[in-house]
């Protein structure tokens, strides 16, 4: 199979909430070659610019979608180059991102371990930039290689190119959209350098036993920790975190410091962070439910479907938390998951 179009296709199984969608026409793509062809007929498709797909994970459907839907499943792992000390690695979109962690660990490639367990594609990672326990995917990345929708050509990112800020990069930008991105590649080193200084790495390490913990190990506590706090999406939908942190001016976060004792925020440059799940949980939503969407017992940040939810009930209750929180504490909370369909937040 190179490429296969669907019409009237059913969207609960590609998207981690698991909303009960459909599209009118989507593409499901997993070999290079085809894409130019796929492309060609996608400007010919109505409903206008498609909505690329990975695998869902950063996602909430409002509702049935009228635009096409390019589903990118480009397969392949590789390594580029590697002189001993460092490690150019390459992976096709459509990879699985904890499936290139994994992989990248048993070549002796060092430097995505502690992003290990976060769900979705390694195509979606540079858009998100993706980050857990004190590492975002940038300080591991090169460059990525990806196709201008409006037109067809191709083009090399490096990290400048890129711009990326927290959770956020130039394909979330103006020209959201346009850019579909096939292979993303990573500089990884052959020594190990730990980042054990975040949350509860080093507690999960020393509980399973590990005094002097390699990267594998470390992988394992991240993973450990992911599956204890977060709920599994093929149990439970949900997209992780919904929310952002906060990003606030110095002053702000030491003004409500102190009119809110014990609000968790850590130096991020120039600003203050501050945590959301926390500001969340103290205006009574955390463990809601109304209906089948509802926000998850253990954390805050992570808006669930129970299982019938509609897209449109989650943006509902999406909406109720980030007006309680900037009415309490006078913070917009952004969120995290890409929404589309017929209601936006």
């Amino acid at each position: 199979m190179a490429a296969v179009r669907v019409a009237d296709a059913p969207l609960r199984g590609l998207n981690t909430f698991g909303i009960d969608a459909r599209a009118r026409v989507l593409w499901r793509v997993d070999t290079p070659d085809a894409l130019p062809s796929v492309l060609r007929a996608l400007r010919d498709e109505a409903g206008g610019e498609p909505l690329v797909l990975g695998g869902g994970s950063n996602l909430l459907i409002t509702g049935d979608l009228e635009r096409p839907v390019l589903q990118v499943a480009l397969p392949g792992r590789r390594i580029v180059a590697d002189d001993g000390e460092s490690v150019l690695a390459e992976a096709g979109a459509g990879e699985p991102w904890d499936g290139l962690v994994r992989w990248s660990l048993a070549q002796g490639a060092f430097g995505l371990e502690n992003l290990a367990l976060i769900p979705g594609t390694t195509g979606a990672a540079p858009i998100q930039n993706i980050g857990a326990y004190g590492v975002e995917q940038r300080e591991a990345f090169d460059s990525l290689d990806a196709l201008d929708l409006h037109t067809g050509a191709a083009r090399r990112f490096d990290a400048a190119d890129c711009a990326f800020g927290y959770r956020d990069s130039v394909f979330k930008g103006p020209d959201a959209g346009r850019w579909l991105v096939t292979a993303v590649r990573y500089r990884l080193s052959r020594r190990p350098r730990l980042r054990l200084d975040y949350g509860d790495i080093r507690d999960e390490l020393a509980r399973a036993g590990h005094g002097d913990p390699g990267p594998v190990e470390v992988a394992d506590a991240v993973s450990a920790i992911r599956r204890r706090k977060l709920p599994d999406p093929a149990v439970l939908g949900n997209a992780g975190s919904f929310f952002k942190n906060p990003l606030v001016d110095p002053a702000q976060a030491q003004a409500l410091a102190a009119r809110e004792p014990g609000l968790p925020a850590w130096p991020a440059g120039a600003h203050m962070k501050l945590s959301a799940a926390w500001m969340i949980e103290r205006c009574g939503w955390k463990g809601y439910r109304e209906g089948d969407a509802g926000v998850h017992a253990a954390h805050a940040l992570v808006l669930v479907n129970h299982g019938q939810a509609s897209g449109a009930a989650l943006l509902a209750l999406a909406r109720r938390i980030r007006d309680s929180v900037a009415a309490r504490f006078g913070v917009e909370l952004e969120p995290e998951p890409v929404v589309v369909g017929p209601a936006r937040l």
